[in-house]
């Protein structure tokens, strides 16, 4: 293992840290998508930015997992890198 990936793994024996992680889960799965997208169409987050009539800093709050933007907003995004925002909602297990 990377020395990261075993500071992670030893910081997420908390019990306290373990909860504080798993409930970013949502925005940081959304951040990769976002990321993802950005990658595929082989953009910039200047030029994400452009295209979507925003700051450069404003892709790169919405890329840091820190927020849950407006559907709005995600689906400004997904134009700007050729891609399309989808909803799902699934039971949960």
């Amino acid at each position: 293992m990377t020395e990261l990936a075993d500071l992670k793994a030893r910081l997420l024996e908390d019990p306290q840290t373990r909860a504080e992680y798993d409930a970013q889960a949502p925005e940081l799965a959304l951040a990769r998508e976002l990321i993802a997208a950005r990658t595929r169409a082989g953009l910039s987050q200047t030029e994400v930015a452009e295209r979507m009539g925003t700051s450069q800093s404003a892709v790169a709050r919405l890329e840091s997992g820190r927020t849950l933007p407006s559907l709005r907003t995600l689906e400004r995004y997904a134009s700007a890198t050729g891609s399309r925002a989808v909803v799902k909602l699934e039971t949960q297990h």
